[in-house]
């Protein structure tokens, strides 16, 4: 049992990681209604950005996350100003197949920009573990835990008390409406657009000091996004926190209690497990939208 805390608190590390991603993906959902496959790609795309920064170019590393931040801003509306935009008024799957392209597309960049060799940040950290109890964490852990809860109240601040937070979320509960009331949609989807790449930027940084940088790491973890908006629910900014934390544990536990008896791949299997047994109960997540559709 000693061992169980040291797997809840790196789980809670983790999870925190990946409901900070997946708020960018419900971002963009309840914007536009659209599926952001691409969410994975827009995560390694951020974490190379930072590798640009504080590798290539040599700015010290909080220097370089501190450029990479308002360079993910920019990303992210160029994006949907030169690709989604255009997309406007066409069918739900031709915007999909749009964020497939778009997938594919920032994948082959960055592996002809950066190759498809492993790559890690510069060492910024001491060596030694904090100690706290019967746990023990590596300095990184300790830092991604806390960049992740700051960011994560961040955007709840924003989404609760700023005007364009305010507007966003009208947009998301009524379209028709907030076009009445004279907000513009156009704005609303590129400020989800750089949210979206903003949080995956965070998160891709944060990923990149845990377990470093690869062009076909990110789309995994980027993968498991769905997981976690399925489960919190596809509209729910509490839900994919909460969510990620979810995933975040139970890949943990798992690792820790079901793959020495079963074998291994239950870390990975777990959560999709998890997913189809609460969607097989609640269809529309823990914490989405009941709709009700009558014919």
């Amino acid at each position: 049992m000693e061992i169980l805390p040291q797997y809840l608190v790196t789980g809670l590390v983790v999870g925190a990681t990946y409901g900070l991603i997946a708020l960018g993906f419900v971002l963009i959902y309840k914007a536009s209604a659209v599926l952001n496959l691409a969410q994975g790609e827009l995560v390694m795309l951020g974490a190379y950005v930072c590798f640009l920064f504080a590798v290539q170019i040599g700015i010290p590393f909080f220097a370089a996350v501190a450029l990479t931040l308002p360079a993910s801003l920019l990303i992210g509306m160029a994006l949907e100003r030169l690709f989604l935009r255009h997309m406007i008024g066409q069918s739900l799957i031709a915007v999909i197949m749009m964020t497939i392209g778009l997938m594919v597309f920032l994948r082959g960049v960055a592996t002809w920009i950066w190759g498809a060799n492993p790559q890690v940040y510069p060492a910024v950290f001491p060596r030694e573990a904090l100690t706290l109890g019967n746990v023990n964490l590596s300095y990184e852990y300790v830092w991604a835990a806390g960049l992740s809860v700051l960011f994560l109240l961040i955007f709840l601040l924003f989404f609760q008390f700023t005007k364009s937070g305010l507007i966003m979320r009208a947009t998301a509960d009524d379209e028709q409406a907030a076009h009445s009331a004279g907000i513009s949609i156009k704005s609303v989807l590129s400020m989800s657009w750089a949210i979206a790449s903003l949080t995956a930027a965070v998160g891709g940084i944060i990923l990149g000091c845990l377990v470093g940088l690869n062009t076909t790491i990110f789309p995994e973890y980027g993968l498991k996004v769905l997981p976690v908006v399925l489960l919190g629910g596809l509209e729910s900014i509490p839900g994919a926190i909460i969510g990620g934390i979810i995933i975040g544990l139970s890949e943990n536990l798992a690792a820790l209690y079901l793959e020495p008896i079963l074998g291994a791949g239950m870390k990975e299997l777990t959560p999709y497990i998890i997913v189809l047994l609460i969607l097989v109960i609640k269809p529309y997540g823990l914490f989405g939208l009941r709709r009700i559709e009558r014919i």
